[in-house]
């Protein structure tokens, strides 16, 4: 009989500590009682009743909205602070520039989230932007907290790179922009993937910074399932939070599922290209042995 060791006994244990909480609440989002801990049959009344809940859903496309923006500029930003930090070792305030773009990693979200509504109060009283707080003002908020995140990501992948393959393009006549675009991108796309989807995943759970940076109108759905559990937790919590978790793990099978088959493509690729060059080494080595002299000669 195979024996369990304490290593996986502790895996067992931590893997249940995070995912039963979420079976039960997807369990308890199909309860037909209106109290959360009191069982009362199978219903799905509470799925349908979403679609009368417009304050609800409001704040769920309202996060929805924010977090896909967060995910693109994060990417974007986060991209261009790495390349700097990996492709130009040397410049002037590189420790100061390396420093500012972690800083938001181990800065409190409380510090951060007072000091851009200090910054948004101060730009609105100079310039008269923004003139009110709301979905501008989180989407700001959320970039620059994901922004590092990102850095941190696509730096480690830019310093395993090989750069001899871009320093090749160039050779060959290729622009630093046409090299970044057509060889850099597409060897850090997975990094890029996983910073986007981590931004989407922090925006999306934020409850801090976009508790000071949000405004009359721009409740988004932490603050909303926040303000109501003070009250307790109502049936249709259950529900939009079981509907997130199908969306997010279908979006991360299909993620994992389309890198998988691009890495098999690749793999593929490697094993043909090696093939051929096998194959046309061997041509040449065996025209070149010589004849033996006929016997007629």
């Amino acid at each position: 009989m195979k024996r369990y060791s304490f290593s996986n006994l502790i895996l067992v244990l931590g893997l249940l500590f995070i995912y039963l909480p979420m079976v039960l609440l997807v369990i308890y989002s199909f309860n037909a009682s209106r109290l959360v801990t009191v069982w009362g049959g199978w219903s799905l009344k509470w799925y349908a009743g979403l679609l009368d809940n417009s304050q609800l859903m409001g704040a769920v496309m309202r996060s929805l909205e924010i977090a896909l923006y967060t995910a693109v500029t994060a990417v974007a930003l986060g991209t261009m602070a790495a390349f700097v930090l990996t492709r130009i070792p040397n410049f002037r305030g590189r420790t100061l520039f390396g420093g500012l773009v972690t800083a938001p990693l181990v800065m409190p979200e409380v510090i951060t989230g007072l000091s851009l509504l200090l910054l948004f109060v101060a730009m609105a009283q100079l310039i008269g932007w923004p003139a009110q707080r709301g979905i501008t003002t989180i989407w700001i908020a959320h970039t620059t907290f994901c922004s590092a995140y990102v850095a941190v990501v696509v730096m480690a992948r830019l310093r395993e790179l090989d750069q001899s393959i871009e320093e090749a393009a160039m050779d060959l006549g290729a622009r630093p922009w046409k090299v970044f675009f057509l060889i850099t991108i597409p060897m850090i796309a997975p990094s890029l993937a996983a910073g986007g989807m981590l931004s989407f995943a922090l925006s999306l759970d934020d409850l801090v910074l976009a508790s000071f940076v949000s405004g009359p109108g721009s409740t988004t759905l932490p603050m909303e399932i926040f303000s109501a559990v003070r009250l307790g937790v109502k049936p249709e919590i259950n529900a939009v939070a079981s509907l997130i978790l199908l969306v997010v793990s279908l979006a991360t099978f299909i993620a994992w599922y389309v890198s998988r088959r691009a890495e098999k493509r690749r793999v593929r690729a490697m094993r043909q290209a090696m093939d051929e060059g096998a194959k046309q080494n061997w041509q040449p080595a065996t025209s070149n042995v010589a004849t033996p002299p006929s016997a007629h000669s």
